[in-house]
């Protein structure tokens, strides 16, 4: 492992992924296939709690980044998890979604998805900047803040 890589990264930074968590519907966490991985929509979970409300009501916008950030780190857990333990697989970061669940008139979602964008560039560098979307929405499963998902070119 060079210095450069994903793994390493992570020690770097003194980022320790959670655990993957189940999925709560008829869906399954990732898909490999052909050199990509689809993850699917990660909600903002810490230690303690799921991250909930409406930012620009209940959360600020750096609220609601911090709880982006929490759904990439739940992201790459899935993913390593996916590539049998190893992120160091990953060759590119291809496109996150973010939705925000954002109060009437708040116009801020690029800022809060931020918080996941930016995480993927420190774990990953260049190969972590990638294609996006942010989205406001009146509700989120739970009530939750923030989803996020993402899609990836890996190694086989």
């Amino acid at each position: 492992m060079t210095s450069n890589a994903p793994e390493a990264r992570l020690i770097t930074l003194g980022l320790v992924l959670p655990p993957a968590g189940a999925p709560v519907a008829n869906y399954v966490p990732v898909v490999v296939h052909a050199g990509l991985a689809a993850v699917s929509g990660q909600l903002p979970r810490d230690a303690e709690r799921l991250v909930a409300g409406q930012v620009g009501t209940d959360l600020s916008v750096a609220d609601g980044q911090a709880a982006a950030r929490l759904c990439a780190l739940a992201i790459l857990a899935q993913l390593r998890e996916a590539l049998g333990g190893d992120l160091d697989r990953v060759r590119r970061c291809l496109q996150l979604t973010g939705f925000v669940n954002a109060a009437a008139g708040f116009t801020a979602h690029p800022q809060v998805i931020n918080g996941a964008s930016d995480l993927m560039v420190a774990v990953f560098g260049e190969p972590g900047r990638h294609a996006r979307a942010a989205v406001g929405a009146s509700s989120l499963p739970l009530g939750a803040a923030v989803e996020v998902a993402a899609t990836f070119a890996v190694a086989a």
